[in-house]
């Protein structure tokens, strides 16, 4: 039998696309050349016509309407998410954060560090901390109102994504609730009364309830966003959480972890959207300084009494560096502010 001897020369062809993204990003681009996955999956993606109907709890507006807030841009896709956040991307971030605090309920509950933690101190967190809970609720409530109001994906989708954040965050404080209770929901029971009825928390309630009828979809991330989460998550996870440490509570430190990482993460979107909202206009950080200042002095007023009783002659100080923090910030956007301390 003859044998056949065959040689294979194998090439590669170089195939060149005949458009390098979207048409629509490309505009954005200034060519056609490759763009990043964020670019893709954000800019330009809301519709802006040819809608079927208009929306009939507001017939005077469009789906989209810019008109639902007072505040004005040119071009509403000028605002990038520095994270960079589109779907994929946001769902792996919080996927890798979500694993670190899944490892560290893991090892308190395995060491039985909560059983080391002064038995007052745990009395006090259930007093401090599960009542928020239901703060978050509230976050969710308004980022997703936001969001659906907001004009452009660019921004819509930053605030959906926060929202949903929020319901993570809640159940991470209702799984130390049980964590504390050993599975039995007493201490959310009782949560659930102390944001209802005791009077620490009855500012904070009042705030949030009135932030749910604002009719300006910005004021109310701002009031949120740039507002409330600034005084309360470095008040809470930050200071009280010092406080703690002189308690053994160095368990709770570890189950709260996930929510310095997350106030950080969103330090950086909100600050940035303010910053460029801020600068296309004179009328917008004036705009945006009035939001600040009232939301600001609200949510320290609202929180002293809950500060006092955690903090006692402390308080006032640690009040006074969270709005101070929180006035550089709003000067670094660009927005001119008073505080609490007015």
């Amino acid at each position: 039998m003859r044998r056949l001897h065959v040689s294979l020369d194998i090439k590669t062809n170089v195939i060149e696309p005949r458009r390098q993204t979207y048409s629509h990003v490309a505009r954005r681009l200034g060519s056609d050349k490759p763009a990043s996955r964020y670019q893709e999956g954000t800019w330009d993606l809301q519709a802006t016509e040819h809608f079927h109907y208009r929306p009939t709890w507001a017939p005077d507006r469009e789906l989209y309407d810019t008109s639902l807030t007072a505040i004005e841009m040119q071009d509403w896709y000028a605002f990038n998410d520095p994270r960079q956040f589109y779907y994929g991307t946001y769902t792996m971030a919080r996927n890798k954060m979500m694993e670190t605090e899944e490892a560290n309920f893991k090892f308190v509950e395995k060491r039985g560090l909560l059983d080391q933690v002064d038995p007052a101190w745990v009395n006090k967190v259930k007093h401090y901390l599960l009542p928020l809970r239901h703060f978050e609720w509230g976050g969710n409530m308004n980022g997703c109102h936001a969001s659906d109001r907001a004009y452009g994906t660019a921004v819509s989708q930053t605030l959906l994504f926060a929202a949903m954040d929020r319901l993570g965050i809640a159940q991470i404080i209702s799984r130390i609730g049980l964590l504390i209770d050993g599975n039995s929901g007493e201490s959310l029971d009782e949560a659930r009364s102390d944001w209802l009825e005791h009077g620490n928390w009855q500012p904070l309630r009042q705030m949030v309830e009135d932030t749910f009828v604002l009719d300006d979809w910005f004021e109310q991330a701002v009031a949120q966003y740039f507002c409330m989460d600034s005084v309360i998550f470095p008040l809470v996870y930050d200071h009280f959480d010092r406080e703690g440490a002189r308690h053994n509570g160095a368990a709770m430190s570890m189950l709260s972890e996930f929510m310095i990482d997350w106030f950080a993460d969103e330090c950086r979107w909100v600050d940035q959207l303010l910053k460029v909202t801020a600068s296309e206009s004179a009328g917008n950080a004036e705009l945006l300084g009035s939001w600040v200042e009232n939301w600001t002095v609200r949510t320290i007023d609202a929180l002293r009494p809950l500060a006092a009783d955690v903090l006692g002659d402390g308080a006032d100080a640690v009040l006074e560096e969270i709005d101070a923090n929180i006035q550089a910030r709003a000067a670094k956007a660009g927005i001119k502010a008073q505080g609490a301390g007015k």
